[in-house]
């Protein structure tokens, strides 16, 4: 038995050591483009409507996609978390459904 072993007692630590703060490396959710699919009889005015209220656009945007989709045959309305992106086209899905609206919207892994 050394001398060092007579000045610790039973179950008592050393005095000195190394501090490590576990730092943990998280990963960015994967993004996911909303799109929106153009069709000849939901009115311009409704996906208006559905931009603003689901995807918060002011309506001057609002209304730059609903021409862009109208024109182009899609759009996109934001880019999401999978989970948020899902939950939003469900909305604008439900919304023209009880509308009776032929409304098409998706999502695209950016």
């Amino acid at each position: 038995m050394s001398a060092d072993d007579d000045n610790i007692k039973q179950g008592d630590a050393p005095e000195h050591g190394v501090a490590v703060k576990t730092r943990v490396n998280t990963k960015k959710p994967s993004m996911y483009k909303v799109l929106m699919l153009n069709d000849d009889y939901t009115p311009m005015e409704f996906v208006i409507h559905v931009l603003e209220s689901f995807y918060n656009k002011a309506h001057e945007e609002a209304t730059q996609i609903m021409l862009h989709v109208h024109q182009k045959g899609v759009g996109t309305c934001g880019v999401y978390t999978y989970e948020i992106a899902e939950t939003k086209v469900n909305q604008t899905m439900d919304l023209a459904q009880q509308h009776e609206h032929p409304l098409q919207c998706t999502i695209e892994k950016v």
